[in-house]
């Protein structure tokens, strides 16, 4: 994810498997629970690679596939830390932050490809990612900021995904759906 040619390849093998390519989902990512003063370089090139140039990669190598289909969608992953800042994990929230405005910058640039590009926002959601990045002992304190009391399921990111993958998202581009039970409203 984090070498161009493995993103060549993957397109064009999914070209010779499907005939085109009209949609992709940029999600993958890492998170590193630690303050600011606790990274290293080192971890924070990884996660910036990972959660950032994986996706900037990830669009320059599909958005050609796209235009010569004659349009698609693209959904890539950020995250309420994109939009909001936690105090935690500083390198995690640039790159999704950045996410989100390479969503914003490359929807208006191939709005004209009939390409749409946004971003999933999600919440905390009981996944691999965050049980294994989140002490346990945190996991009530973070439950009582989210307005409906719970952690998400991953279905309910899925269908999210897939509704910005759809058509029924035509009239949608360069937006975030946010996910995340109320977390960002107060």
């Amino acid at each position: 994810m984090t070498k161009e040619q493995d993103w060549v390849d993957a397109v064009t093998e999914t070209q010779k498997r499907f005939g085109c390519l009209d949609v992709l989902v940029n999600n993958a990512g890492i998170y590193y629970h630690a303050g600011l003063l606790e990274h290293t370089v080192e971890k924070f090139y990884q996660i910036v690679n990972i959660n950032q140039l994986g996706v900037l990669l990830g669009m320059k190598a599909a958005v050609p596939a796209m235009q010569r289909a004659g349009g698609g969608s693209i959904v890539n992953f950020s995250s309420i830390y994109g939009i909001a800042g936690a105090g935690v994990s500083t390198a995690y929230q640039s790159t999704k932050g950045a996410v989100r405005l390479m969503t914003k910058s490359a929807a208006l640039e191939f709005v004209g490809d009939n390409i749409r590009i946004n971003a999933i926002c999600p919440g905390m959601f009981d996944t691999n990612l965050f049980e294994s990045s989140v002490p346990k002992e945190e996991w009530d304190a973070l439950i009582s900021m989210v307005p409906m009391k719970r952690f998400g399921k991953p279905h309910e990111i899925a269908y999210g995904t897939i509704f910005l993958a759809s058509d029924e998202s035509s009239f949608m581009t360069g937006t975030d759906l946010v996910i995340d039970g109320g977390y960002t409203c107060p």
